[in-house]
């Protein structure tokens, strides 16, 4: 083989050194600037996706508490509409009660009034009743009939000293 062979070792060396440092200077000229671009390329990248996410971030907490506010509101909203709705049909059911109390005291009233003048006729008849009876009896104890007006009389001042 005649790589092995010692005696063209220094001119392989040779060449083995010229094409490494040809190499090496189109490397450090061509390959190594591209890669480090494509290396900060990435890493701007990168940032750039670190930073939106964070504004990212920021937005979503700042729409968290911007809807905990709104949330926060309409609950109080909510709780004073409860509450006034509340107030209304406490103030109706007053209202009612009220009507019904004046209605109730006006058929109370209405009632007292009858009954007044049921016992006035009534009244009104005792006294004729009594009357026809105590002409009655008298009759049949006396044997005859008394005037009228007597007994009439007799009636009303006993009815008299009854009420007193």
């Amino acid at each position: 083989m005649p790589q092995l062979d010692p005696s063209t070792f220094p001119t392989q060396l040779f060449w083995l050194a010229v094409v490494f440092v040809v190499l090496l200077i189109v490397m450090a000229r061509v390959g190594l600037p591209r890669v480090r671009a494509v290396i900060e390329t990435r890493a701007a990248k990168i940032d750039g996706d670190l930073a939106a996410a964070s504004d990212a971030r920021g937005h979503s907490e700042t729409l968290l508490a911007e809807y905990e506010k709104a949330l926060a509101a309409a609950r109080a909203d909510a709780q004073a509409t409860v509450r006034t709705m509340m107030d209304a049909i406490a103030k109706d059911q007053t209202q009612r009660e009220h009507a019904l109390m004046e209605q109730l005291t006006v058929e109370a009233r209405s009632a007292e009034a009858r009954i007044a003048a049921a016992k006035t006729a009534a009244l009104a008849n005792v006294r004729q009743i009594a009357t026809e009876t105590a002409e009655a009896a008298t009759a049949r104890l006396v044997g005859g009939p008394l005037p009228a007006a007597e007994v009439e009389a007799a009636v009303a001042r006993v009815l008299a000293e009854r009420r007193a």
